[in-house]
Order: C-alpha cells, then structure tokens, then sequence
C-alpha cells in the first residue's frame, strides 16, 4: 500500500516528464443524439447514484486547477441535457488559473444556451457535426436535425465565442465526400474544424470499423485539391494538427489516433461522469476519484495527494489499430467525447 505524502507535489507530471495541463471532464452519459459512432442504439444509461454530482465535479475541477490545469473541457454525452449544468458552468468560470474553458456539444441546445455559456467564461466550444446534408445526418445520429444544430452554431458565433470548432468523423463509404462542403461551411462562418479517426471504443453494430476507416491523409488530400494548406503555429493544447488556408481565417485541424499518433507530447487526461480518472484515452488505467471524494467527505487535499500519485501510472501511449478490433469496450459516450 502506497504511502501519501504530508507535502504533496503542486503539479502533475507523470513518469515521462510530461507535464498535465488539460482535463477533459463528463457531466453526463446520456445525449439526445445516438451517433454511430459514439454508442449503440439501445442504450443502457447509468443509474443515478452512480453518477457524480455537480459539487463533486467542481471540486475535481477546483483541485485540477490548484495543481496547475489551466485547459478544462466539459463534454458529455452531451453536457447541455443534464439539470442544472448551467451552474456548474458558472462555478468552474470563476476557479482562479482556468485559461480556457471549453466545451464539446452537439449543437442541439446551443440555440437556448450559447449566450449564458459565455456568460459563464466559456471561450472555446468544439460543436460535433459530421454531414451537411440532411438525411444522412439523422442516419449518423440515429435522432439529429441538422437544422437545429446549424441554429445552435450561429447562436455560439452571435454570442461572440473566442473560438469556435466543428468536429467531424470521417466514415469512408458513407460520409467522405462531403469533406470540402464541411470546409466550405467554417470558411463561410469563419470558424475552424477538426477532422477524426474513427476511435475503436465500445463495441457497435451499425459498421464495421475496418471497412469505414478513412485516415487524416486522405482528407488533407481532398482538402488540398481545391485549397493548398500550410501548417499553422496555432497549439490548443489538444491533440489537433492545424493547418491554414492561404485565403481564409479558417484553421483546418487533423486528429490521427490511428495514422499520427499523438501521444508523445500528451497533456492530457479525463475523468468520467463515474468519476474516474482516465489516464490514456486508448488504455485502461483508472483511478476512482468519486470514492476518494466519499471516503474523505471532500476534502480537498486528499483528493490532490491521490491525483499526483496517479499521474506515475500513466503510460506512454495508446496502441490503436484499424482492423477494427476494440482495444476499449466503453463507449465514447461513456469516456467523455
């Protein structure tokens, strides 16, 4: 059994030297989407009592920040669903050293909400959306309106977000020729875009993974025919790639799990709406921050002494494959997108 120190470290730096600067954080499980590549379509949700509160995610957020986090990102499922978010939102704002607080939605609720998220000292928000036509956005997302989420992003630009990013999962055979009607969408809005790897979580039966892979090259390639890139000095302290367009404000952006990995440099871990703590995306490694927060009533330094502790089990990288094999069988859902 390990031994906690009486004067614990004021940073997180694992056995690597990396230094964690940035937590990505669930509110929820559930979402009013079911994309295809986030969960299944019947889903089993968690019970309440097995979901941290509100307070408990604040305090998480607040010890993160006290050892040096200054990147928090809330995500989901989709965060916006859960009861009274909005004052958590409002507390996480205010914790002294938080640069940038972010998050990632599916744009449903953004309409209602984007002038009180920036109200509460949001500045960035990643807004999922990965086709522009229709029909085959309520096919990715089993429930979706295309039309209520592009609302949901005019909302975010009218309220004057610092930054604003489209996430779009490329799926070969079933959304990849829509890759330059995405970029022409950010560059009319002039916002910017991520395009991903499929990430093998959770096991799904709507495709199969092996045969959908469509890899960051491809889409640079698509992208290159009609605008020439070169690569941009922008660093968001996530694992995008950015890259500019000679004539627009616009950014394109490349997550790679699978082509590039990019681990080397990772400042990152998660905690899930179970509360616990994430230490690789790609890997199970898992510390069980609710029950620390439950044995010890809160308190705060305890919860700080086991972060520190934790940050020695985090591993090197993940190892990703693209035959479709699941190296992690919880959902998207479930880690927190």
């Amino acid at each position: 059994m390990k031994v906690l120190s009486a004067m614990p470290q004021t940073q997180l730096i694992d056995q690597f030297g990396r230094k964690i600067t940035y937590v990505r954080m669930s509110v929820t499980d559930r979402c009013d989407f079911r994309c295809v590549y986030c969960m299944d379509e019947k889903m089993t949700f968690l019970p309440r009592d097995q979901v941290m509160s509100l307070e408990e995610i604040h305090l998480i957020a607040r010890a993160f920040v006290e050892l040096g986090v200054n990147k928090i990102r809330l995500t989901g499922g989709e965060p916006l669903v859960r009861r009274d978010v909005l004052s958590l939102f409002d507390g996480i704002g205010k914790l002294a050293g938080l640069k940038d607080f972010c998050l990632t939605t599916n744009g449903s609720q953004l309409k209602k909400y984007a002038q009180q998220l920036k109200a509460s000292g949001v500045n960035r928000i990643n807004i999922s959306l990965d086709s522009l036509n229709p029909l085959l956005f309520k096919a990715l997302t089993r429930i979706g309106n295309i039309e209520q989420v592009i609302e949901g992003i005019d909302a975010a630009v009218d309220a004057g977000i610092e930054r604003i990013k489209l996430n779009a999962v490329i799926l070969k055979g079933r959304n990849d020729h829509e890759v330059l009607d995405l970029v022409d969408f950010v560059r009319d809005r002039e916002i910017d875009i991520s395009f991903i790897e499929e990430m093998p979580l959770g096991v799904i039966s709507s495709h199969n993974r092996a045969e959908t892979y469509y890899s960051s090259d491809d889409v640079f390639s698509a992208i290159e025919q009609r605008y020439p890139l070169s690569r941009s000095s922008l660093n968001t302290g996530g694992p995008s790639q950015y890259w500019n367009m000679a004539d627009s404000k616009s950014k394109i952006g490349f997550i790679s799990p699978h082509s590039h990995n990019f681990c080397g440099d990772c400042n990152r871990v998660r905690v899930t709406v179970e509360g616990e703590l994430l230490l690789c995306l790609g890997n199970e490694h898992a510390v069980d921050l609710k029950q620390i927060i439950r044995d010890n009533q809160g308190d705060i330094e305890v919860l700080k002494r086991h972060l520190v502790m934790a940050m020695g089990n985090k591993p090197k990288e993940h190892h990703f494959t693209v035959d479709g094999d699941v190296q992690v069988v919880r959902f998207m859902s479930m880690t927190g997108g």
